[in-house]
């Protein structure tokens, strides 16, 4: 599966913002999938992940902000991202797990195949 993520930009605190992530290849709908973070001086780190069952899963720290979902019929993968804060600022990474129906978990060794990142940045 080969990833694009896009949609980042600037906005204000308590903003709103949408990434989208367009996934190629035919095992999209069957991939879990998820949203990373890389913060300026910091480990990449989990945000959000969804199973090809379409259960959800979220950080602690984005959880009642941010919501992830797929269109399999379009093969995209999606984070909306409300009541935006400073502390979000960071590059997001889409992400797909390295085979399909796999066994779900957070950590990086799960995911096989990375979008390019997308910058959001939260002005305080």
């Amino acid at each position: 599966v080969q990833l694009q993520a896009y949609g980042g930009g600037l906005v204000q605190a308590g903003g709103s913002l949408r990434l989208s992530c367009a996934a190629s290849g035919r095992t999209f709908s069957s991939n879990n999938m998820g949203w990373f973070r890389q913060a300026p001086g910091k480990e990449r780190e989990f945000v959000a992940g969804i199973t090809w069952t379409s259960m959800t899963d979220y950080a602690d720290s984005v959880k009642g902000r941010f919501t992830i979902s797929r269109d399999n019929a379009k093969n995209t993968l999606y984070l909306q991202m409300n009541s935006l804060k400073f502390e979000d600022t960071a590059v997001y990474y889409c992400a797909a797990a390295k085979r399909s129906h796999s066994e779900y978990g957070r950590g990086l060794s799960f995911f096989g195949s990375w979008g390019q990142g997308t910058l959001v940045t939260v002005s305080s």
